[in-house]
């Protein structure tokens, strides 16, 4: 039985692969061959002609040796190639040796020579004066009139020009197709496929929660949507029923992609993961079929989730667009959304997290009870979180002994993750560029200088008085910062160029939920302080303080308009949160509001002004030592001033981080 089986085997060729080979994979070589063989055949027929080669001459020749002697018996005039066959009579072939070379019979069909001819009038002519001097020999030589066309070149014209748009349209669709991702190779009857990116099993994420720092509360809700997943009786027993969508909103690079990738990493569900912009395409209708064939394969893993980044680039309020007149091919494929994530079909099973730092202008439908029933919004990190996120991305570097990762955080209000992760990365490439063995303290300082404020340039040429002007710029703003109570605590101020500024005032701003209006006027007065200065001491301004001019203005606009901090204006806000208001043609005020609102910003940044004046004329002298100090050292820090100014009456929340280092850059002057 067991030879039987053998032999069965045996006649099958079925024999179990060997251990630790991979059996050979035939190789299919299809129509291969077939264009080689036909390839072949062309090239033959191309260059072996059976036909003999004619013997090249000219007129002269043919006229003394054959017309002349009456061994021609036809003249054949090419008209489109302008050159004559001559045809040999078959008894005087073999009296031409080069005729005999090369192979000719008395029997071998012309044309035996060819020449070459310019005018067909004067041809003509000039066998006419033959065939009248020699009238026995040449007058019945027949002259006969013929077109001649290249057949291989003709057909290679015509089939080259073919081919190339057959290949162009082959490798168009072939990349549409390799484009439609999950949809297989099918080339344009694929376009309509999803392109989503599908991590399952197979495709392990290997980022998980543990690499997600901070943001403890967005990060809680996320984990319970993993949850969700993978206990899903622990929630339906009480009868809840599993979310259908999560919407993950904040500012650029505060780690809503990252979650997402820990989600797919922790998941042991099929993971979507694609682009809102990857609905579009330049086919009509393609975004709508992109989003069915999404969800049907969904339906067909579930329960699994769906991540769509950027939501807002198909996800924007409908009849809202600027664009008008465009077609309406974005409106169409969120209808489609809509009606797929809550439509009449059920998805058990699968939910969508969307991600987008623009919720404001995200289609209302969209956002309601039933789609995305959870909005989770990605704040930037607090000072506990940036420490977190610190010790992420500094675990790869080698650190030196004065690294402190809460010193760290501290000197980064208003970071991102992103941001983080690049002022580490920064350090790092400062450190290897002054050949360190390891990343310190000071090399985390730079790189946030370099990311805030930008590259040093120090190798621009700045004139003695354009410095002293700059440096008495930067010391009002020193001055009258440092002599107001609300104001940013100053840490740094130098007249180094860096980037396009050239002079920079560094602060450490405090983390506030909110402001006050009198922290706010403090801080226009100390924008406003450069200028100041510059009026007192030179008796002139310059278009240094723009950048000032511009912060205050905006500032200002911003309290009256928004904030109702304007007595004459009221309890007002003028600011629509909701965007709707972002494409009409109309101000929500009257022309006399407008004025109203014009006077009021000019008043403010006006007093604002007038108090950074008074300060400076009252601290005249301390002020002249802040920028005669500046022009010697270039750059002086916080204890510089104290000496100067004296200590400050107010108690800064952080005092303890503020000595003698290098922070944020509130305001770079653009002298």
């Amino acid at each position: 039985m067991a030879e039987n089986n053998t032999k069965k085997n045996k006649d099958n060729f079925n024999f179990p692969p060997i251990k630790g080979k991979t059996p050979p994979k035939k190789q299919n070589y299809g129509g291969f061959w077939f264009y080689i063989i036909l390839a072949a055949i062309l090239i033959g027929f191309n260059f072996f002609s059976f036909q003999k080669e004619p013997v090249k001459s000219n007129w002269q020749e043919v006229k003394t040796k054959m017309l002349e002697k009456g061994n021609i018996d036809k003249l054949s005039v090419v008209t489109n190639r302008d050159f004559v066959k001559v045809y040999i009579k078959p008894n005087k072939i073999e009296d031409y040796s080069q005729l005999v070379s090369k192979g000719f019979k008395n029997s071998s069909p012309g044309p035996q020579f060819v020449f070459t001819i310019g005018s067909l009038e004067k041809f003509e002519d000039n066998v006419d004066d033959v065939q009248k001097a020699f009238p026995t020999e040449a007058g019945n030589v027949s002259l006969d009139y013929e077109q001649e066309y290249d057949g291989w070149g003709n057909l290679f014209s015509f089939i080259v020009p073919l081919l190339i748009i057959v290949f162009l349209w082959m490798f168009f669709f072939r990349r549409v197709g390799k484009g439609s991702g999950m949809g297989g190779g099918g080339g344009i009857f694929s376009v309509g496929k999803s392109q989503a990116r599908l991590f399952d099993k197979e495709s392990l994420v290997k980022i998980t929660f543990k690499d997600v720092a901070g943001l403890a509360e967005a990060k809680q809700e996320v984990e319970e949507i993993v949850s969700f997943l993978k206990h899903p009786d622990k929630y339906t027993k009480l009868g809840g029923k599993i979310p259908k969508g999560v919407l993950l909103v904040g500012p650029p690079g505060t780690g809503k992609t990252l979650m997402a990738k820990a989600m797919a990493g922790e998941a042991n569900v099929p993971f979507f993961s694609m682009s809102g912009s990857d609905f579009v395409e330049m086919f009509v209708g393609v975004g709508a079929s992109r989003v069915r064939d999404l969800f049907k394969q969904a339906k067909e893993k579930a329960p699994c989730i769906i991540f769509i980044d950027e939501i807002d680039a198909i996800g924007r309020a409908r009849g809202k667009n600027p664009n008008v007149g465009s077609n309406d091919e974005r409106e169409n494929t969120l209808n489609q959304l809509l009606t797929e994530m809550d439509g009449f079909e059920t998805n058990s099973g699968v939910i969508i997290v969307g991600a987008t730092n623009r919720a404001d202008i995200l289609d209302s439908a969209l956002l309601r009870a039933g789609r995305f029933d959870r909005q989770i919004y990605v704040d930037l990190p607090e000072l506990k979180d940036r420490e977190s996120i610190f010790k992420v991305h500094l675990k790869p570097l080698k650190l030196g002994e004065d690294v402190n990762v809460e010193f760290l955080a501290k000197q980064t209000p208003g970071f991102s993750g992103a941001d983080i992760a690049n002022v580490a990365n920064e350090a790092a490439l400062i450190a290897a560029r002054k050949n360190k063995n390891a990343v310190e303290k000071q090399d985390f300082l730079d790189a946030i200088d370099r990311i805030v404020g930008g590259l040093e340039n120090k190798s621009k040429v700045i004139k003695m008085g354009e410095k002293k002007a700059i440096a008495y710029h930067e010391a009002g703003h020193a001055t009258v910062s440092w002599l107001l109570e609300h104001a940013h605590p100053l840490l740094k101020v130098t007249i180094v160029p860096r980037g396009k500024a050239l002079g920079a005032a560094w602060y450490l701003p405090k983390e506030r939920q909110i402001t006050t209006k009198e922290q706010l006027l403090d801080e226009m007065c100390s924008v406003l302080g450069g200028r100041a200065a510059e009026e007192l001491v030179f008796a002139s301004i310059s278009t240094g303080a723009q950048n000032d001019l511009e912060k205050a203005t905006k500032q200002a606009l911003a309290m009256v308009t928004i904030f109702g901090m304007s007595e004459k204006i009221g309890n007002l806000s003028y600011y629509d949160s909701s965007g709707h208001n972002d494409f009409s043609f109309t101000k929500p005020y009257s022309e006399k509001t407008a004025e109203l609102i014009d006077a009021e910003v000019k008043e403010m940044v006006g007093n604002a002004y007038i108090r950074a004046k008074k300060l400076l004329s009252e601290h005249r002298e301390q002020h002249k030592q802040v920028a005669e100090l500046l022009l010697e050292r270039e750059v002086i820090f916080s204890d510089d001033l104290e000496k100067i100014l004296g200590k400050r009456p107010w108690k800064d929340d952080d005092e303890d981080t503020m000595k003698n280092e290098v922070l944020v850059d509130e305001g770079t002057e653009n002298i």
